[in-house]
C-alpha cells in the first residue's frame, strides 16, 4: 500500500529532470546578468561625459546634409512629417509619411500590467525601410524618404487603405500601401515601384526591418525568458530564445520572421518568400530601460519581371494566440510556445487536448480560477487509473513485505542472491516491480505539458481570481526588501500553497510505505515539495494553482483509494492464486536470470579458491 521504492524512484527521476532543467536555466541568465553588467560598467566608466542634447543637434544636422546629398533625385521627397490613423477594433496604426510606414501600433484590446495601454510599436528604433538608387552612384533608404499621404480608402469589403507616394523628377514612383481589414491583426503591405530597374540594383530589394520589444509584463526578467525570435525558413519553423545577444543567418527561402515576446508578436510576412536573412539582437543589460530585445533584420527579395514591379508584404501585430494565428495558414501557429526541445511532443496534447477543453470551460464558466480546477479535476479524472494501478501496486509489495524482510534476513550477507530469489517472489506472485515507477514517469508528459500551457495561453493574461491580479503571472502577497538567487524579491503564496499540499501528499505516502528503512529513500519524498518553493514563485500563478488543486485531489483519491477501494485481503488471495499458475518467463527474464546464475556460480568458485 503506498508509494514503494520505484515509485519513489519514478519520482526522483522527475524531480531531478526539472530542478536541473530550472536550476541551469536560471544559473546561466544570472551568470549572464551580472557578466554583462560588469562589463557594461566598466565600459560607462571609461567614456568621457557627453553633452546629449549637442549631440542631437549635431545629428540632425548631418542627417539634414546626408538627405540633400543623397536624394537629389527624389528632392520632392523633402519634407515635414505628418501622422494618419488608421484603426479597426482590434488595433490602431498611426502611419508616418516620413519612410511611408509604421509609426505607432496599438493593440486596443490589451493593457499593460499597470493599467497603460499595449504598443507594440513605438519610438525611433522601429523602422521598416528599403535600399534605392537614389541618383549617380548614390544609395539611400526609404526610411529618410517624406512621402505624400493619400485619402485613407474605405473598400467595398470594408477594409481600409492608405497610400504613401514619393516620385522624383525623371518620373520614377514609389507607393506603400497598407491595408487593414475589420477584426484583424494581419494588414497588407504592397510595394509597387515604377523604375524598378534604375531603383534596385540586380533585380533585388534589400529590406531593412527593424523592431523593439517593449516590456508588457510586471516581471521584466521572466518576460525576457519568453522573447525568441521566430521564423520559417525552408518550410521549417524555428526560433532562437534572446536571453543574450546574438545573431543568426537564414540562407535558405524564409516564408516570415518575427520577435515574439511573452504574449505579443510583431511580425514580417513576405508572400513569395525572402531570399535569405540575416539577424542580429541587442539585449539591455539595464531592465530599467523597459525594453526587452531590439532586433535589426536584413532580408533580400527577388522583384519580377518588368520596370513596373510590385512586393506584396504583411505585418503582423497581434497576441501570441494559437487560434488567431492558425487561421493563416503559415505555421505561425508555432509561435506559441506549447512545447519545445525534448518535451516538443506534449504540444500536440496542448494544442488538440487542453486548448478545446480550456476554451469550452472559459467560454461557459465565469471565473478563470475555476475554469483551472474544472480542467484539473478532469486530468485527475482521466489519469486515475493510472493512480489507482501505482497504488495497487503498492499494496502488492507490502502484502509481500514480510517475505521480503525473511529472504533480506537468509542472504543478508549475499545481496545477488537476494535480488534473484526477490524476482522469483514478485513474479510468482505476479507483481510487477516497475507497477509503481512506470505509472508516475506517465505523468511527466502531463505536468510539462500544463507547464508550457499556463506559461503561453495569453487567455490568463489579465485575469484574477482570489488574491491573484493576474494568473499569467505570479501572484505576489509580499514585496521582499531584498533579492534572494533564484528564488525572487516576493513571496508567492499559491507556491506556498503547492508545496505544502505535497508535502501533506509525501508525508501519508511515507507512511504507507512498506519500507522506509534506507535512509535516502526515507528523506527523498520530502526534498521535493521544498525545492518547488524556488521553481514555482516566479512561475505563473495559474500554474502554482493548478498544482494545489491537482496535488489537494491526489490526496483525497490517495486516501479514498487506499482505505475504501483496495481490498486487502482480496490482494493476499490473488497472490496465492498466482503463485498456483506456472510462471510464464519472457526471453529478456530467461537471459537475465542466465547471467545471474553464471555470475554466482563465478562468485562462488571465486570463494572456494580464496578459501584454499
Amino acid at each position: 500500500m503506498g508509494m514503494d521504492r520505484n515509485t519513489l524512484i519514478g519520482f526522483g527521476l522527475i524531480a531531478v529532470l526539472l530542478i536541473t532543467m530550472f536550476a541551469i536555466n536560471s544559473k546561466s541568465r544570472m551568470a549572464y546578468e551580472a557578466d554583462q553588467k560588469r562589463i557594461a560598467d566598466s565600459i560607462a566608466a571609461l567614456q568621457p561625459k557627453v553633452d546629449t542634447t549637442v549631440a542631437r543637434i549635431d545629428s540632425l544636422k548631418v542627417d539634414s546634409i546626408k538627405n540633400a546629398q543623397q536624394l537629389n533625385d527624389f528632392q520632392t521627397a523633402l519634407g515635414t512629417e505628418q501622422l494618419t490613423v488608421v484603426e479597426n477594433e482590434l488595433i490602431k496604426i498611426s502611419f508616418t509619411n516620413k519612410g511611408g510606414q509604421p509609426s505607432k501600433v496599438e493593440l486596443k484590446k490589451f493593457k499593460k500590467y499597470n493599467g497603460d495601454p499595449v504598443y507594440i510599436q513605438d519610438g525611433s528604433f522601429n523602422k521598416l525601410s528599403y535600399s534605392i538608387n537614389a541618383g549617380a552612384n548614390k544609395t539611400a533608404q526609404t526610411s529618410d524618404l517624406y512621402f505624400t499621404a493619400q485619402p485613407i480608402v474605405i473598400n467595398k469589403d470594408n477594409s481600409q487603405s492608405v497610400s504613401f507616394i514619393a516620385k522624383d523628377s525623371a518620373g520614377k514612383e514609389l507607393i506603400h500601401q497598407f491595408t487593414i481589414r475589420p477584426g484583424e491583426y494581419m494588414i497588407d503591405f504592397n510595394i509597387n515601384a515604377q523604375g524598378a530597374k534604375q531603383l534596385f540594383t540586380g533585380n533585388t530589394v534589400n529590406i531593412l526591418w527593424q523592431t523593439e520589444a517593449a516590456q508588457i509584463e510586471k516581471d521584466h526578467k521572466y518576460e525576457l525568458t519568453q522573447t525568441h525570435f521566430c521564423f520559417v525558413e525552408n518550410k521549417d519553423y524555428d526560433f532562437e530564445a534572446m536571453l543574450e545577444n546574438g545573431d543568426t543567418k537564414l540562407n535558405n527561402a524564409v516564408d516570415w520572421i518575427s520577435l515574439k515576446q511573452q504574449f505579443f508578436i510583431t511580425g514580417l510576412v513576405a508572400k513569395n518568400t525572402f531570399n535569405s536573412a540575416a539577424v542580429e539582437w541587442k539585449v539591455p543589460v539595464d531592465t530599467n530601460q523597459h525594453f526587452l530585445a531590439r532586433t535589426v533584420t536584413n532580408a533580400s527579395l527577388s522583384l519580377p519581371e518588368g520596370n513596373n514591379a510590385s512586393i506584396p508584404l504583411q505585418l503582423y501585430y497581434g497576441p501570441s494566440d494559437y487560434n488567431t494565428l492558425k487561421k493563416y495558414g503559415n505555421q505561425m501557429e508555432n509561435i506559441v510556445p506549447y512545447g519545445s526541445g525534448i518535451f516538443a511532443f506534449v504540444k500536440y496534447i496542448n494544442r488538440y487536448f487542453l486548448l478545446p477543453v480550456f476554451d469550452f470551460l472559459q467560454k461557459n464558466v465565469a471565473s478563470m480560477g475555476i475554469v483551472i480546477l474544472l480542467l484539473t479535476l478532469l486530468i485527475r479524472l482521466i489519469t486515475s487509473p493510472i493512480l489507482y494501478k501505482s497504488y495497487l501496486s503498492g499494496a502488492k509489495m507490502k502484502a509481500l513485505k514480510p517475505e521480503v524482510d525473511a529472504l533480506k534476513e537468509k542472504y543478508k550477507d549475499d545481496q545477488q542472491a537476494f535480488g534473484m530469489e526477490q524476482m522469483k517472489l514478485w513474479r510468482s506472485a505476479g507483481v510487477n516491480p516497475l507497477g509503481g515507477c512506470l505509472p508516475a514517469l506517465l505523468q511527466i508528459p502531463i505536468f510539462m505539458s500544463l507547464y508550457y500551457f499556463f506559461q503561453s495561453n495569453i487567455d490568463l493574461r489579465g485575469k484574477s481570481f482570489l488574491w491573484a491580479t493576474d494568473l499569467a503571472q505570479y501572484d505576489s502577497i509580499l514585496k521582499l526588501p531584498f533579492n534572494i538567487p533564484i528564488y525572487g524579491d516576493h513571496i508567492s503564496l499559491f507556491t506556498i500553497t503547492a508545496t505544502v499540499t505535497s508535502l501533506l501528499i509525501s508525508i501519508y505516502s511515507m507512511s504507507q510505505m512498506q519500507d522506509n528503512s534506507n535512509p535516502v529513500m526515507k528523506y527523498m519524498p520530502y526534498i521535493f515539495p521544498v525545492l518547488l518553493i524556488f521553481v514555482f514563485n516566479n512561475l505563473p500563478s495559474a500554474l502554482t494553482w493548478y498544482y494545489t488543486v491537482s496535488n489537494t485531489i491526489t490526496l483525497i483519491l490517495q486516501v479514498i483509494i487506499q482505505k475504501y477501494i483496495i481490498n486487502h485481503d482480496k490482494i493476499l488471495v490473488q497472490i496465492n492464486e498466482n503463485r498456483k499458475k506456472p510462471v510464464k518467463k519472457s526471453k529478456i527474464q530467461e537471459r537475465i536470470e542466465a547471467m545471474q546464475e553464471t555470475q554466482k556460480k563465478m562468485e562462488q568458485m571465486k570463494n572456494k579458491s580464496s578459501k584454499k
